[in-house]
């Protein structure tokens, strides 16, 4: 069976949601027959990669929110990823363009280490307080290696932008396609789909 999943770096339900998808797969007796696959979907595909603010300012501009109404909608955020055992910083993230994030998850995806590296950018996002978007492509390196993906061959990825950007935009297509217009999304077998981080029950309900 193959689970896709639709999901942004930039998503702290996508965060969430994986913590509780693999809780699901964990308990589901036939795991070891569920391939996982991760698939690109840009919550602020129009972002210039040097455009980059605060959490809070980029809630306010979005969805007309208050600092506070921005601010009580993170704590919330960081009460449901604590439940799941993540960590998460409620204050002073931010936020950018996530492309060159997925076309390295697309070349993670060649090597084998495509979740490992996922995993990797959405703990390094939400719970350090190093930024993955204001220290250059070097921060992605270092994340990549943490992976165990080579250096210099991240380092060629991200250098040339053409690399794996079909492969990005190949996904983005066909999550429309489906009808996603938000994430996560999952899809189970090309059968169904669910969306939004749900609780671990209705994911293990959606593989059985």
């Amino acid at each position: 069976m193959r689970v896709e999943i639709w999901s942004d770096i930039a998503c702290p339900w996508c965060y969430v949601g994986k913590a509780r998808f693999e809780k699901a797969l964990e308990a589901f007796p036939h795991r070891d027959q569920v391939e996982v696959i991760h698939r690109s979907f840009e919550l602020d595909p129009g972002r210039a990669k040097d455009d980059v603010q605060p959490v809070l300012a980029m809630l306010g501009k979005k969805y007309g929110m208050s600092q506070a109404q921005a601010q009580a909608g993170e704590e919330n955020l960081g009460a449901q990823a604590a439940a799941e055992g993540l960590a998460y910083r409620t204050r002073d993230r931010d936020h950018g363009n996530t492309f060159d994030m997925h076309r390295l998850l697309h070349f993670a995806k060649e090597q084998g280490r495509q979740d490992e590296l996922i995993q990797i950018l959405y703990r390094a996002n939400f719970a350090e307080e190093r930024s993955v978007f204001t220290e250059g492509d070097e921060r992605l390196v270092e994340l990549a290696v943490e992976a165990g993906l080579d250096a210099a061959a991240a380092r060629a990825v991200l250098a040339d932008p053409a690399a794996y950007a079909d492969d990005v935009r190949a996904d983005e297509r066909e999550a429309a396609q489906l009808g996603a217009n938000g994430v996560p999304f999952y899809v189970v077998d090309r059968r169904y789909g669910v969306s939004g981080a749900q609780p671990a029950e209705v994911f293990a309900q959606a593989l059985t």
